[in-house]
């Protein structure tokens, strides 16, 4: 399977009181497919896979399928601390059509390399679908090195990469040692670095309010291999980039900035909290700026 173009981990709508807005949730996924996204992952970060139930992880996912199908790839997440979950939705997305899988490091444990492998390994042989490996080594503990790429890589499932390491040396080590093994921007702020060096995919958060934006940069450098372009749009990104990843207030920025396009978020789950005013002010001009300065270069 070729990973290519726009793929967003889309959120999860929620009311005051923390339970889930099914029919926003609906409304969001049809919103992405209307604005051309090329997949859309349900049970990322981004969608607080984390605060959820596996009753609700499974339940989402289905819900996804059942909006997707026939319309865009749709990827389910596996993250979970206990392998049993991860084959659970492993399992459950398989039964429900999924087109990949997206399989990360079971976080806390800070397994070896060896270890993260073979579990790797089980959840693939609970779904047997094309998987995207998912490297972030700031919320897992652990990188996906040598021996982990090595050894995982004796699946033909194993198809592609997100990269969220931030370590620009892994593109370059991805590139030149691992080219069957897709390259897909995971670090926002380095996708012109990832187009560069090849990749045909970025997973991107921001693109749950910013889908023809990031889109725009994908087309500039993947397809039109147009890298002044792509620099100019880039760059005027990169403020967003900042504003996204500061504080540690990614999610409730995300979730904002749905709003902002009028999509309903509502607010994050515990422990999470939504965005004082101050913040929510400093990410709408921000992206006042950047959509007229984007707007300006996709019309030249």
């Amino acid at each position: 399977m070729r990973f290519e173009g726009i793929y967003t981990p889309a959120i999860t709508p929620h009311r005051e009181d923390g339970s889930i807005d099914r029919d926003a949730f609906v409304a969001h996924l049809e919103s992405l497919m209307a604005a051309g996204v090329h997949g859309i992952i349900n049970g990322g970060s981004t969608g607080e896979y984390y605060a959820q139930s596996m009753d609700e992880r499974r339940e989402m996912a289905t819900l996804a399928r059942e909006v997707t199908k026939g319309r865009t790839h749709l990827m389910v997440g596996t993250v979970a601390i206990r392998l049993e979950d991860s084959q659970s939705m492993a399992e459950h997305a398989a039964k429900i059509g999924a087109d990949s899988i997206l399989v990360g490091s079971p976080p806390y444990s800070v397994p070896t390399e060896r270890e993260n492998a073979l579990n790797a390994l089980a959840i693939d042989r609970a779904a047997d679908l094309p998987i995207m490996l998912y490297n972030y080594p700031g919320r897992m503990g652990i990188n996906m090195g040598e021996e982990f790429l090595d050894r995982v890589g004796r699946s033909r499932n194993f198809c592609a990469i997100k990269e969220s390491s931030g370590d620009i040396n892994r593109v370059h080590l991805l590139a030149r040692d691992y080219p069957h093994i897709q390259m897909s921007c995971g670090m926002d702020d380095q996708a012109l670095e990832f187009f560069a060096w090849g990749a045909r995919s970025w997973v991107c958060g921001g693109s749950n309010f910013l889908p023809g934006e990031h889109i725009a940069l994908y087309k500039a450098c993947a397809v039109e291999g147009n890298f002044d372009k792509g620099r100019r749009i880039m760059s005027a990104l990169m403020p967003l980039m900042r504003v996204l990843e500061q504080g540690g207030k990614f999610i409730q920025c995300i979730k904002h900035g749905c709003e902002m396009m009028g999509q309903y978020a509502g607010p994050p789950r515990p422990p999470l909290k939504p965005l004082n005013k101050d913040d929510k002010r400093q990410l709408e001009q921000t992206v006042r700026v950047l959509k007229t300065t984007i707007a300006q270069i996709v019309a030249e």
